[in-house]
């Protein structure tokens, strides 16, 4: 249970770090990624992107 716990929080902090680049190849704004604001906050939920990225990474996962 703590491995898993330590490798989801190294994937996250993978892709936070990779976020600026990955927005500069169009991630994050592809048709179904949501942005919208209420009572003066922003929110972003990035639908399509989870999707791409979970699929390039089950491809990676099932050639290693």
């Amino acid at each position: 249970m703590f491995r898993w716990l330590i490798v989801v929080f190294l994937v996250l902090v993978l892709v936070n770090s990779f976020t600026p680049w990955l927005q500069k190849l169009g991630f994050g704004r592809l048709p179904g990624d949501f942005r919208f604001k209420i009572f003066g906050r922003e929110f972003f939920i990035p639908l399509t992107t989870t999707i791409i990225l979970s699929m390039v990474a089950a491809v990676i996962a099932r050639f290693i």
